[in-house]
């Protein structure tokens, strides 16, 4: 059974930073590319980050770019999502997601597993 479990959430002020881990197990993490997705309250679920199983490449919404980093350490089967300069605007559930290939995809619909999420919230 395929699990993956974040943690890390909370509540931050505008300017600080979180750093959200996603463990998983039930599955050969190396062969998954592995994603950030975040839900605000009202909104749809959108892309945040994504990295490949192979070369660690990494993808960013450009509303995140230069601030957030996603990375990943196969020997603990656990992807990281570094967020810096946190604004109200990143307020939402934060999810993971496994995709088993290459990865680096932004739609929800390529990816297998989720996460239950964890809530991130940035006050003023």
């Amino acid at each position: 059974q395929v699990q993956l479990v974040e943690s890390g959430g909370g509540l931050v002020q505008a300017g600080g930073s979180l750093r959200l881990s996603c463990a998983a197990s039930g599955l050969t993490f190396r062969q998954y590319g592995m994603g950030w997705f975040r839900q605000a309250p009202g909104k749809e679920r959108e892309f945040v980050a994504a990295m490949s199983w192979s070369d660690s490449s990494t993808l960013y919404a450009d509303s995140v770019k230069g601030r957030f980093t996603i990375s990943r350490n196969n020997a603990k089967s656990t992807v990281y999502l570094q967020m810096n300069n946190l604004t109200p605007e990143d307020t939402a559930v934060y999810y993971c997601a496994a995709e088993y290939g290459l990865g680096l995809h932004i739609r929800i619909s390529e990816y297998d597993y989720w996460g239950q999420g964890t809530q991130v919230t940035v006050s003023t």
